[in-house]
């Protein structure tokens, strides 16, 4: 009986062990798939400039926009189409496409970023009345959604959280880099970064980095009443900006 006994120590053991690898191989699954979040299904900030083609962006809660918007210009400069399958999100780059998947259906479309938004509580995309007719929202009106990237480079992403826009206050643009760093020598804390507008290079002149637009505002009246003039403007997630 020695043995038998000696013997079941053992199966315990084994048991134990073999039961928190498949524990801990579940878990590496579900980091892979899911994103690290504080809590609202925001994408890990620590991650954002790793971000490749098939990884996923956030997960959340998606609507959608028609018919008051139709014809209207988007952030971007376009005339809306809400018969396309475009989107708005607050910070991907534009022209960015993001695959949207409806978690309670299944259904899938691919998207392309052209507009800036929503900024309701948990939402995560708005998505153009076609993209919503595909994935069959139109009724509900929202749907949790899980968005993937498709195409797009965000390794050189100039913020670090996805669902939090970026902004500062632009004092001038010029076009060339000597009347940037004229200007900039004249307002302290300002700094010049170079950017491509429709093929040309442009040096801007900015002022601070908020997340808080109430203090970009803020910055921006002060600095007006020192008789520096500008506005504030988003910064866009990667450059060169639009």
């Amino acid at each position: 009986m020695a043995p038998y006994r000696t013997f079941l120590p053992v199966l315990l053991v084994l048991s134990i062990l073999l039961s928190g690898c498949g524990l801990t191989s579940r878990l590496e699954r579900e980091t892979e798939r899911r994103p690290d979040s504080p809590g609202d299904g925001a994408a890990d900030a620590r991650e954002v400039s790793g971000l490749r083609p098939g990884a996923m962006i956030e997960e959340g809660v998606a609507s959608w926009y028609g018919p008051n918007f139709h014809g209207k210009l988007t952030a971007n400069g376009e005339e809306y189409d809400m018969h396309g399958l475009t989107a708005a999100h607050r910070t991907l780059p534009f022209n960015t496409l993001v695959r949207v998947r409806n978690t309670d259906n299944g259904e899938t479309v691919t998207v392309r970023i052209n507009d800036r938004g929503p900024y309701a509580k948990n939402r995560v995309i708005d998505l153009s009345r076609g993209a919503a007719e595909e994935i069959g929202m139109i009724g509900p009106g929202t749907a949790p959604v899980e968005l993937f990237l498709v195409e797009g480079d965000l390794s050189r992403s100039r913020i670090t959280d996805l669902t939090r826009p970026t902004y500062t206050v632009q004092l001038g643009s010029f076009s060339t880099e000597q009347q940037a760093f004229a200007l900039s020598r004249k307002v302290q804390g300002s700094r010049v970064e170079e950017a491509s507008v429709g093929g040309q290079t442009l040096w801007r002149v900015y002022y601070g980095t908020y997340v808080d637009r109430g203090k970009a505002e803020s910055k921006r009246r002060e600095l007006s009443g020192r008789g520096v003039q500008g506005y504030v403007k988003q910064l866009e997630n990667s450059a060169p900006e639009p």
